[in-house]
């Protein structure tokens, strides 16, 4: 097992690339399923989870030659549409494949999903969604069996709460639906605005693309042709590289970057202090030489995104004074708090909310990764930890940072990566 040994104290500098992002890449990956022609997708993040997600269109029979930051698939060839449980269990995005299997094929069976471990993520809402546009579904053996020998029927869908995942399977599924879907209470985060407009270049009349409601015109089982899509930038790594420089006190500019979809992260960051320059597509950081404590709500796009929650909470303990961090959209997400805590951290937690009270200074330690975002908090404060901090179970943080080490390192952290000796 790898783990990563970090010793603090080293100020950044110099400029960053911002990857492709993986949980835009996602459903765009099982969106190929749409069509039978060849295609090309762009800008992947070379991350655990798009491989194996890549590696599930292999196994149900599509072609896929994989080169680090580019796919070129054609899944004309599929003849499987069994999404089996030793992929699923390694990442819940892969019941996006759910939508477009039987959208296109008229049935599928698709192991109950695992990942991470940020409480209950369910699917019902996904499912019940796809009852309503006629497909039968049963859930049997740990896999969901969905069936619509007809095809999909356009209906209106209306979502108790927002879901990421079931509005991006719906609008798959409804892409080749007859007839028109309405999806009310969808969600607006860019990566759902991606795959709606990567739909839409391929003919399909889609409006209401990023507002909370969206009108989909279905092909009525005709498949679909792609050009090249390139993924937009991961705006949470991007969040991740501006807190580097903010806990640091360090200059850092981050190259191809939206500014728009990291508003949030921005706006927190100045009420902190740090001041920012803004470029067609790059950011600079300037950081502040002492951090405002903080008071953030996790909240759906375009509120502030729970994937940034626990790299602010690093940021947080080092700030001068009280913050409180209200997590709204998963239990379980507090796991890093007693990691950061052996740190030299003070954060109580009461229910969903976390207090934490600045301190002067963290000490490096042994500390182990809960899941992909609390294991980039605990980089981050390893970086201002006085010693050796050795970060362990970072095979979370390879499911969805592309190269964090190298670079962190080539901005001036010292940090490597290191094998478990046994």
């Amino acid at each position: 097992m790898d783990y990563l040994e970090i010793i603090g104290g080293k100020k950044l500098s110099g400029s960053v690339t911002i990857s492709g992002a993986k949980n835009a890449a996602l459903p765009i990956i099982a969106a190929t399923i749409l069509s039978d022609k060849p295609l090309k997708l762009t800008n992947l993040p070379n991350v655990v989870d798009i491989r194996t997600l890549l590696k599930l269109l292999t196994m149900l029979g599509g072609y896929v030659k994989h080169h680090e930051t580019t796919a070129e698939i054609d899944n004309s060839t599929i003849n499987s549409t069994k999404a089996v449980y030793e992929i699923v269990s390694q990442m819940r995005a892969s019941i996006l494949v759910l939508g477009p299997l039987l959208a296109r094929f008229g049935e599928c069976e698709v192991s109950l999903p695992g990942g991470c471990a940020i409480g209950q993520r369910p699917i019902d809402l996904h499912l019940k969604a796809l009852e309503a546009m006629g497909a039968h579904i049963e859930i049997k053996g740990g896999y969901v069996r969905a069936e619509a020998k007809n095809g999909l029927r356009g209906a209106k869908i209306i979502f108790d709460k927002i879901t990421v995942g079931g509005t991006e399977n719906i609008v798959m599924a409804a892409a080749l639906a007859h007839g028109t879907t309405t999806i009310i209470n969808a969600a607006k985060e860019p990566e759902v605005v991606q795959l709606c407009e990567m739909i839409a270049s391929a003919g399909v009349n889609i409006q209401g693309i990023g507002t909370n409601e969206l009108t989909i015109e279905g092909t009525g089982g005709k498949t679909l042709a792609f050009d090249t899509i390139e993924i937009i930038p991961d705006r949470i790594e991007a969040g991740t590289y501006l807190c580097a420089g903010a806990i640091t006190q360090s200059t850092i500019t981050l190259n191809k970057v939206n500014h728009e979809h990291i508003r949030a992260s921005i706006d927190k960051l100045e009420s902190m202090g740090c001041t920012f320059e803004l470029a067609d597509d790059s950011i600079t950081i300037h950081p502040s030489d002492t951090l405002n404590p903080v008071n953030l709500i996790t909240i759906e796009y375009p509120g502030f995104p729970t994937d940034m929650q626990a790299q602010f909470m690093a940021l947080a303990v080092m700030a001068n004074g009280e913050s409180l961090i209200e997590e709204r959209l998963f239990e379980n997400r507090f796991m890093h708090v007693s990691e950061l805590n052996r740190l030299g951290a003070d954060i109580w937690l009461k229910g969903s909310t976390a207090a934490v009270k600045g301190v002067d200074k963290l000490y490096g330690a042994d500390v182990m990764a809960t899941d992909l975002r609390a294991s980039s908090a605990l980089v981050l404060a390893a970086l201002v930890a006085e010693g050796t901090t050795h970060v362990r179970r970072i095979y979370h943080l390879d499911r969805g940072y592309d190269n964090l080490e190298g670079k962190l390192a080539a901005l001036g952290a010292n940090i490597v990566r290191k094998k478990e000796r046994h």
